[in-house]
């Protein structure tokens, strides 16, 4: 009878759904209650050599195995759907909380584990929530109204049906600390297994690069080895668990027909209480055995459940307490006021009262050597994470009051790590927005410099890209990112190192299109090549997290600062290679 308190509460998502499968089974067990009666009196009657009434009863009997087929598919039915919608919440909600917490979670988790937990998980949970507590009910009500009824018939009955009752339900809690334990361990196995076959999947390219295939393979072997000690090691508990259970069911029901005979015997007891007594004993243990077959069901629920409270539970992210609604009359003005942000563990901060203004409807990059806190920044723009002093402001108020999705919906971005997923052409644009019309689709493609490479591909806008745009050139995949952007009209466009995976043909392609999706935007660049940016209404150039230098490519070349450094060392690099 153990229950957790995380797949409890997720059970609430589907609570009424609950109680009528829960009904709808308490009338099951009724279907066997009357056809146990039913048979007993018609026993009886044979017995006393009565066949006058045997027809009405084996007719009645043919009724209550045709309600309970009825009543059990309706059962079986209802069930199904409460724990369909207590798994879609439940993944919802862990959706949603992953969205929160951001790129750190996900970044610091297994791609692996989380899948795990989010798919064969939350199955479990819906055996767990949809059969064992429906029938966890039925059996902490139907035994005790029975052993009533027996009461009545034969008192001296109970010495052998409560201790065996007892032991069938309470035994196996011997065990739940050792079983739970036994989950945990298969849980956890099962989570590595997982995540190393996702990662040698994604990295079998740079595997065979390496020649590490033979060695990925050893070490999955070993995984393969753990979850299989992990998983006989939980079914030796759970053996145990079911034998005492099979032992106090079957030594039970024995104990109860001896006492029966014993009456029969006796005289004490007519055959009509006779027959009772040996059916209803049996029906007392019916619930007992169906729980028992429930539990071992949703057992991986249990298991998972863990896994399913860490993330849900989960620390990190920001808190989505805003009120406003991010709806800008046109490109908002961007300003990061005495920004300082310090990553969880680091000596020193990534971003170290950081002040600039990126004007409404202009583009400005955002450069510097690495480790300058340019992705930071923009990580703070979005609200993936919250300043420790200072405030990021648009139009003057800050991005704490607005709502984390309309804030989010507000801002399109374009990064170095494109993701395309595999689905066609429009598919994957249309993630930006669902309702876009073709046209609208033909036309963000065309301000991305996309569109004519599209319609020549074998089947148009919906030719399938493949797993991350597989197909796809880097420049390719980076112009419908871009496109992708566009579509979803937002007044604020980011581009994180959007040209970084391409060639400088490439890169002047982009660029070109970049210029046409900047205009009547508020536009932030971060970019590595310097080049690409020197066009930009405003540069603000960071290093070690301060703010060194704000002014326009001419300007800041002029100062021979941080900026003419890094355009210099671009040049004598790119030189190089051209050499």
């Amino acid at each position: 009878m153990m229950l957790h308190p995380e797949l409890t509460r997720a059970a609430g998502a589907a609570r009424g759904a609950l109680l009528g499968a829960t009904a709808l089974l308490g009338a099951v067990a009724l279907t066997h209650l009357a056809q146990a009666v039913l048979l007993a009196v018609a026993l009886s009657a044979i017995a006393r050599g009565d066949t006058r009434q045997l027809p009405v009863l084996l007719g009645a009997v043919l009724a209550a195995v045709a309600a309970r087929a009825g009543l059990s598919w309706w059962q079986r039915r209802t069930a199904v759907s409460a724990g369909s919608r207590v798994r879609v919440r439940l993944r919802d909600a862990l959706l949603e909380r992953l969205g929160q917490l951001g790129p750190a979670h996900l970044n610091g988790a297994r791609a692996g584990a989380v899948r795990a937990t989010l798919v064969d998980g939350v199955e479990g949970v819906d055996a767990y929530v949809s059969r064992y507590l429906p029938q966890l009910l039925v059996t902490c009500v139907v035994p005790p109204l029975l052993l009533i009824a027996v009461a009545v018939i034969e008192p001296y009955a109970l010495l052998a049906l409560v201790p065996a009752l007892l032991l069938a339900l309470l035994a196996p809690r011997w065990w739940d600390r050792l079983l739970e334990d036994r989950g945990r361990e298969h849980w956890d196995s099962y989570e590595n297994l997982a995540a190393d076959y996702l990662e040698a999947l994604q990295g079998m390219p740079a595997l065979r690069a390496a020649g590490a295939v033979g060695r990925t393979r050893e070490r999955l072997e070993r995984r393969s080895s753990a979850l299989h000690r992990a998983t006989v090691a939980k079914l030796r508990v759970s053996l145990v668990d079911t034998g005492l259970t099979d032992f106090a069911i079957q030594g039970g029901t024995a104990a109860a027909a001896l006492v029966a005979c014993a009456s029969a015997v006796s005289g004490n007891a007519t055959a009509t209480s006779t027959y009772l007594l040996l059916m209803l004993s049996s029906e007392c243990f019916r619930p007992v055995r169906d729980l028992s077959r429930e539990w071992h069901a949703g057992y991986l629920g249990v298991s998972a459940a863990d896994g399913i409270a860490a993330l849900r539970t989960a620390q990190g992210g920001v808190p989505d307490e805003g009120q406003q609604r991010a709806d800008w009359d046109g490109p908002p003005a961007i300003s990061f006021d005495d920004v300082t942000f310090h990553h969880p563990g680091a000596e020193r901060p990534a971003l170290d009262g950081v002040t600039f203004t990126a004007p409404a409807g202009a583009t400005t990059a955002v450069v510097g050597p690495s480790g300058a806190g340019k992705s930071t920044l923009l990580s703070l723009l979005l609200r993936h994470s919250d300043p420790q002093r200072g405030r990021v402001l648009t139009n003057g108020t800050p991005t704490a009051r607005y709502t984390l999705d309309s804030l989010r919906r507000g801002i399109a971005v374009v990064s170095q790590e494109t993701y395309l997923f595999h689905a066609s052409v429009a598919d994957n644009l249309r993630l930006a927005r669902a309702d876009a019309t073709d046209d609208e689709l033909r036309h963000a493609a065309r301000s991305a410099g996309i569109h004519d490479e599209i319609a020549g591909m074998p089947d148009g806008y919906q030719t399938v890209v493949g797993e991350r745009g597989a197909t796809l050139s880097g420049g390719q995949r980076q112009r419908l990112a871009l496109a992708r952007a566009l579509l979803a009209d937002a007044p604020v466009l980011v581009l994180d190192e959007a040209t970084s995976a391409v060639d400088e043909r490439g890169e002047a392609r982009i660029g070109a299109a970049l210029a046409r999706a900047a205009r009547g935007r508020t536009c932030i660049v971060v970019a590595h090549r310097l080049d690409s940016v020197r066009n930009a209404d405003r540069i603000v150039v960071l290093d070690g997290g301060r703010v060194q230098a704000v002014g326009d490519h001419t300007t800041l070349m002029a100062d021979g600062g941080l900026y003419a450094a890094l355009v210099e060392a671009g040049r004598t690099k790119e030189a190089g290679r051209a050499a």
